[in-house]
């Protein structure tokens, strides 16, 4: 197996196993912090604190590692995100548990921003759409997979369980990358940058700063989702479980139109892609107060995977084509940080609605901003220097 191939499938597996621990948690942790007494204001600020150290440490690590090579910072992540989960289960209050997400941030900044940014170096010019699209199927498959394995676990074995469980697919996931990733610095790959620009330099690009601008909007609109449909679920008579397989649908869906979608990306028009990716999901969004039961909400959510799957392939080429020219790292860092910040500001958002106007406004609101961004970018791209579609 070649050098390329085989840091293709270790990463794959590793971030799938990181993934799918930290979707085991995700439908379980609004439900566990409400426990310890969290407010909608206080269900914000431990999802934004993860979100804050992970945007504030990106861009810093990911010019590290396009410097100083990418398999030290992967590994010391993964290790990090084995140790904190089990800081979950000794977080005795909301401050507790705020602390442990503002720590498991700076670890998740130095695990599938740098993966992508490996995977990325490997990438053909003019395949960056389904190179990257099939590597995120790792990604989307463990998040789509976690709810349901959480649901289960936190049904037969109490909420502990799923912390336990998060804790050994991190644990396996350091193991493969210790043992099995050979290391790559983005000098000895194929067209290497051997001076990362400087993250001034980023908001001078246009297509750059369009996906930056987009990729905020989209992550302010719709980065309450996974914190808010838990806490929707119960007013329609939803259960924990159903709640797992309402966002694993979600997940799933994006997972299995990577590859399909990632090839559509490398022949056809990005921006096109991304506008009706973004409009669907804004839509789908709005809609999801008017869900009465399990099944409309499963098929509203899953229409903004489907939005998801078709616009996300070409953000990421985008990214891709321009990290040739200022670093991959840095492009990787750059687009995850504007992503973060927005991932930031959504939860907080969200619960000052849900606590002063109720959790509907926080779908109503979501989709709005959704919509916002998606007309921003369609004005930026369409008349400005457009990128190319192929």
């Amino acid at each position: 197996m070649n050098t390329a191939k085989r840091i293709y499938n270790v990463l794959f597996i590793s971030v799938f196993a990181t993934m799918l621990g930290l979707g085991v948690v995700s439908p379980l942790l609004p439900i566990y912090a409400k426990d310890l007494g969290a407010t909608g204001i206080w269900l914000g600020i431990i999802f934004s604190a993860f979100a804050l150290s992970r945007s504030i440490f990106m861009p810093i690590i990911g010019r590290i590692s396009d410097r100083r090579g990418r398999k030290w910072i992967i590994l010391t992540g993964m290790f990090a995100y084995a140790v904190l989960s089990l800081g979950y289960l000794i977080a005795g209050s909301v401050y507790s548990l705020t602390a442990v997400r503002l720590a498991h941030g700076i670890a998740s900044a130095m695990v599938v921003p740098i993966a992508m940014a490996y995977i990325a170096d490997l990438s053909e010019k003019g395949k960056e759409g389904s190179h990257m699209g099939n590597f995120s199927i790792s990604m989307f498959l463990g998040m789509g997979m976690g709810p349901l394995l959480g649901g289960f676990l936190n049904d037969a074995f109490g909420m502990p369980s799923v912390f336990y469980a998060m804790a050994g697919l991190s644990a396996f996931a350091t193991i493969l990358v210790a043992i099995s990733l050979p290391e790559a610095r983005s000098g000895s790959l194929e067209d290497p940058v051997t001076k990362p620009a400087p993250i001034r330099e980023i908001f001078r690009l246009p297509v750059m700063r369009g996906v930056m601008i987009f990729s905020f909007l989209s992550a302010l609109g719709r980065g309450g989702m996974m914190v808010f449909v838990p806490v929707f679920a119960p007013l329609i008579a939803i259960s924990p479980f159903e709640v797992g397989v309402v966002l694993s649908a979600n997940t799933f869906l994006m997972a299995l139109l990577q590859v399909p979608i990632g090839r559509l990306t490398d022949t056809g028009n990005k921006v096109a892609l991304i506008v009706t990716g973004s409009a669907l999901i804004a839509i789908s969004l709005a809609a999801i107060p008017l869900s009465g039961s399990f099944w409309p909400l499963i098929a509203t959510t899953s229409l903004i995977g489907v939005g998801g799957a078709i616009q996300q392939p070409s953000i990421m080429a985008l990214t891709v084509d321009v990290g040739r020219t200022i670093g991959m790292g840095t492009s990787m860092g750059a687009y995850n940080t504007v992503f973060g910040i927005g991932m930031i500001i959504a939860p907080l958002l969200g619960g000052a609605f849900m606590d002063f106007v109720g959790v509907e406004a926080v779908f109503y609101v979501g989709g709005a901003i959704s919509l916002l961004g998606t007309v921003v970018f369609a004005m930026m791209m369409w008349e400005g220097p457009r990128p190319s579609t192929a």
